[in-house]
């Protein structure tokens, strides 16, 4: 029996794929996360964050299909396959050093904030194994994704359903644009020392690069198709960080 006979027809949904391959990262346990099934919108709820009656209405709306995100041990897995893919032998060694023991993810990632190359290679290495895993996450809840309109087209007689909770109104983060966010960040800088800002400045360079592997990654994939292939805000590293990612003691979640 297929996996759509034991769930049902499959189902059409514009995955937002970026927010999914964040939730499918952020394996905190205070953090959960949710894909609504109608608008392909994946919605975040932080513990001790969220209105609690809030959280409770959309774990129990089937509306909302609960993402289970990759462990960190099978995420622990993916550093040890991609050190021996590290053409400098000294490089590859302080990787291996950093893996060890309790605080490898971010031990890892600081080894890598001042290598550019690798460091974007290692971002699309990950990018694409967990595509792997969101894709047989899909298929397993008979999920068909499908790509996004820039605008919804509505009906104008079409009946009016409840509109799906936001991020905003969870996290009571309402009104903040970007370039709100930007006047932060800016009013923020100007209490920081030299020190700070130079550690502030090499974060940045480090999402900004992550950003940049990922959209790679996505737009190979999509030529590949094209062809005829086939906020606590925690990042995941903080968050995996949290216990040892030796993998003795954990089976893996998805053979690869």
């Amino acid at each position: 029996m297929s996996d759509a006979d034991k769930t049902g027809p499959v189902r059409d949904v514009a995955v937002d794929w970026e927010a999914l391959e964040d939730a499918f990262e952020n394996n905190a346990p205070e953090v959960h996360s949710y894909l609504h099934l109608g608008t392909g919108e994946v919605l975040r709820v932080v513990d001790g964050i969220a209105d609690p009656e809030m959280h409770s209405r959309i774990a129990s709306d089937g509306t909302y299909l609960r993402i289970e995100p990759v462990s960190s041990r099978e995420q622990y897995r993916w550093m040890e396959r991609f050190i021996p893919m590290v053409d400098e032998g000294e490089l590859r060694d302080r990787l291996t050093q950093a893996i060890d023991g309790k605080g490898a993810f971010r031990r890892f990632k600081d080894v890598l904030m001042s290598h550019g190359p690798e460091r974007e290679r290692w971002f699309a290495f990950r990018s694409e194994r967990l595509r792997v895993f969101m894709e047989a996450w899909l298929a397993a809840h008979a999920l068909n994704p499908v790509a996004r309109a820039s605008f919804p087209a509505t009906a104008p007689d079409a009946p009016q359903e409840a509109a799906p909770i936001s991020q905003e109104a969870l996290s009571g983060r309402r009104g903040r644009s970007a370039e709100m966010l930007r006047k932060q960040v800016r009013e923020v800088a100007e209490t920081l020392g030299l020190r700070d800002l130079d550690k502030v400045l090499a974060f940045a360079e480090f999402v900004k690069a992550r950003r940049a592997a990922r959209t790679f990654s996505h737009r190979r994939e999509g030529r590949a198709e094209g062809e005829g292939g086939v906020d606590s805000e925690r990042s995941p590293e903080d968050a995996s960080d949290d216990e040892d990612p030796s993998p003795s003691s954990a089976p893996h979640t998805l053979a690869q």
